[in-house]
């Protein structure tokens, strides 16, 4: 049995969750999300829709893998329609910025152009430059939405425009993220080695 699969999922005040086949409709304060799962695997909702269950029809290897994943997905659908799912970068180097309007996300990270990133709608932005926040701290950002996947699919197509180098650290990461360090190449006075 899969131990996260087998878990009932507790659905919070405020969110209402309706199953139609295999069609799993969640909606909150933050949005509403459906998802339509596969044939292997059975989601019931308990009659007052405050708990759902997750089992699967058979025992066979695809069944067993579909299980846990089933579970997880719908438990995101809750938890991101209950309160949204975050990722917060940052843009380190001198130049380097981020500039948000409409639809768009426009980064300038070292390249000949600005990179331009379309921002699905159900996900929210909000851009903390440092010239608004009056210090020498690097532009900070957060990406907000319901959907688990595709906040950070989002976060991951913006860090892989310029990722961190390990030489002086420029570039985009994640709030928090850790990167390591390289020393750069001595020099060697005219003298030679």
């Amino acid at each position: 049995m899969s131990r996260i699969g087998q878990k009932p999922i507790t659905v919070p005040d405020g969110v209402k969750v309706a199953v139609n086949g295999r069609t799993v409709s969640v909606e909150g304060p933050v949005g509403k999300l459906s998802w339509a799962h596969r044939p292997e695997i059975e989601v019931q909702l308990d009659a007052a829709g405050k708990t759902i269950v997750v089992t699967r029809k058979g025992d066979d290897r695809i069944s067993r893998s579909l299980h846990g994943l089933t579970r997880s997905l719908i438990a995101n659908m809750v938890a991101g329609c209950a309160k949204a799912f975050t990722k917060s970068l940052e843009i380190y180097g001198v130049g380097y910025g981020v500039q948000h309007q409409g639809p768009k996300l426009t980064v300038t990270c070292g390249r000949s152009h600005p990179v331009v990133f379309d921002v699905p709608a159900d996900l929210d932005i909000e851009v903390q430059t440092p010239q608004a926040r009056g210090d020498n701290e690097p532009a900070k950002f957060t990406i907000s939405g319901a959907d688990k996947q595709a906040v950070g699919e989002l976060a991951a197509r913006i860090r892989k425009a310029r990722p961190p180098e390990p030489y002086k650290g420029k570039g985009v990461r994640y709030a928090g993220e850790y990167i390591r360090r390289k020393a750069g190449k001595a020099f060697v006075g005219a003298g030679g080695a």
